[in-house]
């Protein structure tokens, strides 16, 4: 399942949230392909802009587009003329009254995309995949995160047979729900031709009971003491009468 199936597909609604939040029957298709459109055109407008995701929102006949990104003042540009810029053409595109937002993405070393897009950049540039991956892997590391794997695939350093390399540190949990795993991609063109990255990011662990917690869960299904001085004893024990039942024709 971990090779098949992607890790944010599989947390939808448990411990991440939609990209897109709207909902419609009849113009569902169109509503998609509008929300691809808008997405394509954030990315064309600000690469350099280190843009990791765009969220999007619908209510009647308005629009808010959420821009996620590393260096809000290359979005907004001077004065805010970028920024109004894209929302006159989103507006001549959907033919709606739209808003947008600019949200600053503090800690980029812990953003799956704009890691990989730091590793495709660099291969662009010629640097050696190993070296540009192990930098990668160091600085996420010292950012706090538990666990990096990143994978590479096409003509690496100029081959001629395409091949697949993957190096990773610390723990990659991908089959654990409760696992906050980021997960992104991008392509490198290089002279060569096209090289993909791929990266996985083991933030941390949602639902962990910490260790007093577990020790009272113990201590309560053996049945002794608590930690309180509490006894938890099973529920059947202490609902039993201790004298027993008085006779009733006594």
């Amino acid at each position: 399942m971990g090779n098949k199936i992607h890790p944010n597909s599989v947390r939808l609604g448990y411990i991440h949230d939609w990209e897109s939040k709207w909902f419609s029957l009849r113009d569902m298709p169109a509503l998609i392909g509008e929300d691809f459109k808008i997405r394509n055109l954030v990315k064309q407008t600000f690469k350099a802009a280190a843009v990791s995701w765009v969220g999007i929102e619908r209510a009647g006949s308005y629009l808010r587009v959420n821009i996620h990104t590393a260096r809000p003042g290359v979005v907004i540009g001077k004065k805010g003329a970028d920024i109004e810029a894209i929302r006159k053409k989103v507006e001549d595109m959907t033919s709606r009254k739209t808003f947008i937002n600019v949200m600053e993405i503090k800690d980029p070393e812990l953003d799956a995309r704009l890691v990989a897009e730091a590793i495709a950049m660099q291969l662009e540039k010629r640097i050696a995949h190993r070296r540009a991956m192990r930098r990668a892997m160091e600085r996420t590391l010292q950012s706090g995160a538990l666990g990096i794997k990143v994978m590479v695939g096409g003509r690496l350093n100029g081959a001629e047979i395409a091949r697949r390399e993957w190096q990773r540190e610390g723990r990659v949990p991908l089959h654990t729900y409760c696992a906050d795993v980021d997960y992104g991609t991008a392509e490198a063109f290089t002279m060569a031709g096209l090289i993909g990255v791929k990266v996985w990011i083991f933030k941390k662990q949602l639902f962990v009971k910490s260790p007093k917690d577990l020790l009272a869960q113990a201590k309560r299904q053996m049945g002794v003491q608590d930690v309180d001085g509490k006894s938890a004893a099973p529920a059947e024990a202490a609902a039993a009468p201790a004298g027993g039942t008085p006779n009733a024709h006594a």
